[in-house]
């Protein structure tokens, strides 16, 4: 899992409310069995006027102008702004995928739902809970200046604003321990690689007969 610790990026806004994980990424992309490329399908029924389907060329469709990931002002966004509720719906671990592999690092909303929220810090994607009145006001920014971007901080815990004006977050000191050191839970476990070896060798020698095989 990549580690997250300064990420500066350019934001783009997501004026929804409780958008949920069929939104983010659509149920007929859940069919592989790959942790890999979603990307491209990211709030796929919003971003395109016509209907996706998994190994679809997504040169040959038709996107919406209209939706802002779409809007050349938003081209390489990395952070996203949105409301509240945000990954609500289905328990579904391919929407932080989509929104990684999309290229966003960090989103900021007021709330989102919990299933969602914990599979963001088990993939290497931050979420950042603001008060509903500085997430509004990050709005208005972002619509305001063309190339806005922030700066975050995850070993301090702000959100700087251009200017240099920062913004405190929260963050559950096992999960930013964990994010700033890029450890997923296979990563966590594998830290104690030599003495599960260890424990494995001894246990054969107690109880060779667990080696065998039908």
């Amino acid at each position: 899992m990549q580690a997250f610790r300064i990420h500066t990026g350019l934001v783009a806004p997501l004026d929804r409310e409780n958008v949920d994980t069929d939104a983010i990424i659509p149920k007929q992309f859940l069919k592989s069995i790959k942790k890999s490329g979603f990307g491209p399908n990211l709030f796929d029924e919003w971003r395109y006027l016509d209907h996706g389907e998994p190994g679809q060329d997504p040169a040959s469709r038709k996107r919406n102008p209209d939706f802002v990931l779409n809007q050349p002002r938003y081209q390489g966004a990395s952070v996203l702004v949105t409301r509240k509720n945000f990954g609500c719906g289905s328990s579904r671990e391919h929407a932080p995928w989509a929104l990684d592999q999309y290229g966003f690092r960090a989103i900021i909303a007021p709330s989102y739902a919990d299933i969602f929220f914990n599979n963001c810090f088990k993939n290497g994607l931050l979420p950042i809970v603001l008060p509903e009145h500085e997430v509004s006001r990050l709005f208005d920014e972002v619509n305001a200046f063309v190339g806005y971007k922030l700066t975050i901080d995850l070993d301090r815990q702000v959100v700087q604003r251009p200017g240099g004006e920062v913004i405190p977050f929260d963050v559950q000191p096992f999960r930013k321990f964990c994010l700033l050191n890029g450890f997923d839970d296979i990563g966590l476990t594998l830290r104690h690689a030599d003495k599960i070896r260890a424990f494995e060798a001894e246990r054969l020698l107690q109880k060779p007969w667990l080696a065998q095989r039908v």
